[in-house]
């Protein structure tokens, strides 16, 4: 077949070709591609996104879903399967106004998502991370956003040490983002959910430095801030009403005179004092201020999505995001958005116990541990030293390592570069309905 600039793409429930096509999933008959899925294939929605990657990589520059069989969630399958760098946007949906408007409105703001991933770190450090938020989400409901910037040495002055010290070794100072989403307009609103991303827009490992392949793909290490903006920006395109505050604690991780070093201690604005054991567990170190800040407000929900740690992604094999939190009731809420969503999800053990597994002979606590990765359960005890962190003993609390945030390269499911995963399930939790 040739391969023109769109090309129409249909469901069907029926094997269309014979030959070496029959059965297949993606059947191409003359210049019309069919994506074939029995009524009782098993894991109709994986086996669709793995369809439309085969079909991208025919060289198909937009692809235009028609017909009757196509309803949200293979619409929305297709188009994570299909979508990659330089076609983030290159689908036409079908079916009646409302489902296109919709799947639109969420492709849009995954593609501004995972763009801003996929950037480099010269074009996207800290202050840059923070105005392109600002600027993408104000856009979007201008009347009711308001922000405030802290950076550089205001950060010390204000006690938010943990981002301060990850990134005063950088010549790009490091900042902490409030975005206040407020539909009401008045300022005694009770807020009812906050957001809090890591936004490490480059990590070396500091002193704790990374080898050269560890290090190629870091410019994804604010793949957390672009998660959790994203979630708020597609919540108000979908009619969020609740008061919400997002978070970005943005840094770079860099080497230098003045970066910070294994074995100095951090005392933060909660009295809580931390050892550095690792430069390279930097994440959960600005993430504390974040959640600190967010548990001021005294908001009911609290969520913090982060690339954080390099064992939920051995442990899960990259195909669903970590959660971690004390409190089952939320956990529930959240494993039912992520069924609703189709965004794989899995929960992993955090008790109040892993507070205690990175020690310090000097602090109140160590960010990790000395051996390689942080040693058995580092993901549990990054989220144990974040749990220090929040109120009412982690009621409310949700923390996701965002395992399948990124892709080094491609697979039979995503093209390579940034999966925009749990921003669909991260705007559920905080709509409030």
């Amino acid at each position: 077949m040739t391969t023109p600039h769109s090309v129409s793409i249909t469901l069907s429930e029926n094997n269309l070709t014979a030959g070496w096509q029959q059965g297949k999933t993606v059947q191409i008959v003359d210049d019309n591609i069919a994506v074939y899925l029995p009524k009782d294939a098993s894991y109709p929605l994986r086996k669709i996104q793995a369809a439309a990657r085969k079909i991208e990589k025919l060289g198909i520059a937009h692809a235009s879903l028609t017909g009757d069989n196509w309803d949200e969630a293979s619409q929305w399958a297709f188009a994570l399967g299909f979508s990659c760098v330089g076609k983030l946007e290159s689908i036409s949906f079908c079916g009646d106004a409302a489902l296109v408007e919709k799947l639109n409105n969420k492709l849009a703001v995954y593609a501004w998502s995972r763009d801003l991933t996929n950037q480099t770190p010269a074009e996207l450090y800290p202050l840059k991370l923070a105005e392109f938020t600002t600027d993408y989400i104000s856009k979007l409901a201008p009347e009711h956003v308001s922000t405030r910037l802290i950076q550089g040495e205001e950060l010390k002055a204000e006690q938010w040490m943990g981002i301060y010290n990850v990134g005063k070794g950088s010549v790009n100072e490091p900042c902490l983002l409030e975005l206040d989403f407020n539909p009401s307009s008045n300022e005694s609103t009770q807020v009812a959910a906050c957001l809090v991303g890591k936004g490490i827009t480059f990590d070396s490992g500091g002193y704790s430095i990374k080898t050269s392949a560890g290090m190629f793909d870091m410019k994804c290490d604010m793949g957390g801030a672009a998660v959790v903006a994203g979630a708020l920006a597609l919540a108000i395109k979908q009619g969020l009403t609740q008061r919400v505050k997002l978070y970005l604690c943005c840094a770079e991780n860099m080497i230098s005179n003045d970066a910070y070093k294994l074995g100095d201690i951090i005392t933060y604005k909660n009295g809580v004092t931390c050892e550095v054991a690792n430069t390279d567990a930097e994440g959960r170190i600005v993430l504390a201020d974040g959640l600190m800040a967010a548990g001021a407000t005294g908001a009911p929900l609290i969520i913090d999505a982060a690339t954080l740690t390099g064992a939920a992604v051995m442990a899960t094999g990259g195909d669903y995001s970590a959660l971690f939190s004390l409190d089952n009731n939320t956990v529930a809420k959240a494993q039912t958005a992520a069924q609703v969503t189709a965004e794989p999800l899995w929960q992993f053990p955090l008790e109040p116990w892993h507070q205690d597994k990175c020690s310090s002979v000097f602090a109140d606590t160590a960010n990790s541990r000395t051996q390689k990765g942080g040693g058995a359960g580092g993901a549990s005890n990054a989220a144990g030293f974040l749990s220090r962190f929040v109120p009412n003993d982690g009621a409310g609390w949700l923390h996701f390592d965002l395992a399948a945030a990124y892709n080094a390269g491609e697979s039979s499911l995503w093209a390579a570069g940034a999966t925009g995963l749990g921003i669909a399930t991260i705007a559920d939790l905080i709509a409030g309905e």
